[in-house]
C-alpha cells in the first residue's frame, strides 16, 4: 500500500519550489536586461562586439544552481551570462570587460566580452575555441581524483561543440576514468549559420551518452525544475563516484549568433518560431498562476533591472581604458638572438 505524503510536507514541497522558480525568474529578468544593453551599447558604437544567449536564460540558470559555488568547477562558454551571474559574477564586470576597460576583473580588458575568468568562484577561463572548456572540464575533474578532493566539474556547450573532436575525446576520456564530470548540451538548434541536422547524426546529442557509457538525458531547456533535478542528481552522482553524465537542453536561439552575424540563412519563419518560444513568458505565467509574483511587481522587476543595468554600463564606461604600454605585457617576445636570425633570412 503507497504511504500518503503528510499535507503539511507538500505544503513545504510547494513552498520551496515557488520560491526556487521566483529566484530562477528574478536572475533571468536581470540577464535578459543585461542581454538587451549589451545589444544597445554595440549598436550605440560604444563597445565592438556582442555574443549572448538570449532563450537561453532558465536552462543556464537552473542548471547552474546544482553546483556548490565556490567549490565545484564550472567551465561555461560564451553564451553563458547567466551561469556566471548565478555563480555571483555582477553585471557591472562584465560590462568593464565589454567596454575593455583596465579594471576588468576577469582578462583587464584583453578578452572578447564575456569571456570571463573567475579563479574565485572557480570559473574557468572561456575560450573562443569551440569546445575548448570540454577539455578543460575533464582536466579539472581528473584533478580532483589526483588530489583527493570532492569536487564537481560542470561544463556547459552548444550543440557545435558536440561536433568537435575535443568533445569526443573528453567525453571518453571522462567515461573511462569514471571522472566527476557533468556534460551540459545547450542545443539552440544551430552551430553558428549550420542547421542541426547538417551537424548532428541522428539529431540528438544526448543519445551519444550511451556511447560512452554514461547517462544521457535531453530536457525541455525552459523546465526549471526539471533541469535542477535533473543536473543536482548528475551532480550528486558524480560526487558520490558514478562518473559522468551528459544532459541536452532544447532551447530556442532569439538573437543572431553574433554581433558580426548577419543572420541571413535563417528564414523569417525560424526566426519567428524562435522568438515564439521565449522561455521566460511561460515563467512569468507560472509565477503568475501560483500566486508567487503579481503583475504589479513583475513590472516593477523589469523595470528596475533595465535601471540596474543602465547604471552599471555607465559607471563602468566612465572606467579608464588600459595603458598603451601594457600591450604587450603577458606576450611571449622574441630574443635577440632570433630577432638576429631572423634580420638575416
Amino acid at each position: 500500500m503507497l504511504q500518503q505524503v503528510p499535507k503539511a510536507e507538500l505544503d513545504e514541497r510547494a513552498r520551496e519550489e515557488r520560491s526556487f522558480l521566483r529566484r530562477v525568474y528574478e536572475l533571468a529578468v536581470r540577464a535578459r536586461r543585461l542581454d538587451e544593453r549589451l545589444w544597445t551599447l554595440y549598436r550605440q558604437g560604444a563597445t565592438g562586439f556582442v555574443l549572448t544567449g538570449r532563450g537561453h536564460e532558465i536552462a543556464q540558470i537552473a542548471s547552474a544552481f546544482a553546483l556548490r559555488p565556490g567549490y565545484d568547477y564550472a567551465w561555461p562558454y560564451y553564451r553563458d551570462i547567466c551561469v556566471s551571474l548565478t555563480l555571483g559574477v555582477t553585471p557591472f564586470e562584465m560590462l568593464l570587460g565589454a567596454f575593455g576597460r583596465a579594471d576588468d576583473p576577469h582578462s583587464s580588458g584583453r578578452q572578447l566580452p564575456l569571456h570571463l575568468a573567475d579563479p574565485l568562484r572557480r570559473i574557468g577561463s572561456v575560450s573562443s575555441v569551440i569546445g575548448a572548456q570540454v577539455a578543460h572540464a575533464v582536466g579539472a575533474a581528473y584533478a580532483a581524483r589526483v588530489r583527493g578532493e570532492g569536487w564537481v566539474s560542470v561544463c556547459w556547450f552548444g550543440d557545435g561543440a558536440s561536433s568537435e573532436g575535443i568533445t569526443h575525446e573528453a567525453m571518453n576520456l571522462a567515461a573511462l576514468h569514471r571522472l566527476a564530470v557533468v556534460f551540459i548540451c545547450e542545443n539552440n538548434g544551430w552551430a553558428i549559420g549550420v542547421p542541426l541536422s547538417e551537424q548532428v547524426a541522428g539529431g540528438s546529442v544526448a543519445a551519444r551518452a550511451a556511447a560512452y557509457a554514461m547517462p544521457g538525458r535531453r530536457l525541455d531547456g525552459g523546465d526549471a525544475l526539471g533541469i535542477f533535478r535533473a543536473t543536482s542528481e548528475a551532480v550528486e552522482a558524480a560526487r558520490a563516484g558514478a562518473g559522468p553524465s551528459l544532459l541536452e537542453l532544447m532551447v530556442p536561439r532569439m538573437v543572431p549568433h553574433s554581433s558580426q552575424d548577419d543572420d541571413a540563412y535563417r528564414t523569417a519563419e525560424q526566426k519567428q518560431q524562435a522568438l515564439a518560444a521565449d522561455p521566460v513568458p511561460p515563467l512569468r505565467a507560472r509565477l503568475l498562476e501560483l500566486g508567487a509574483i503579481d503583475a504589479e511587481e513583475d513590472a516593477r522587476l523589469w523595470d528596475e533591472a533595465a535601471r540596474e543595468m543602465s547604471a552599471a554600463a555607465e559607471r563602468a564606461r566612465a572606467y579608464p581604458l588600459p595603458p598603451a604600454e601594457r600591450a604587450r605585457l603577458h606576450l611571449y617576445a622574441l630574443s635577440d638572438g632570433q630577432r638576429a636570425e631572423r634580420a638575416e633570412r
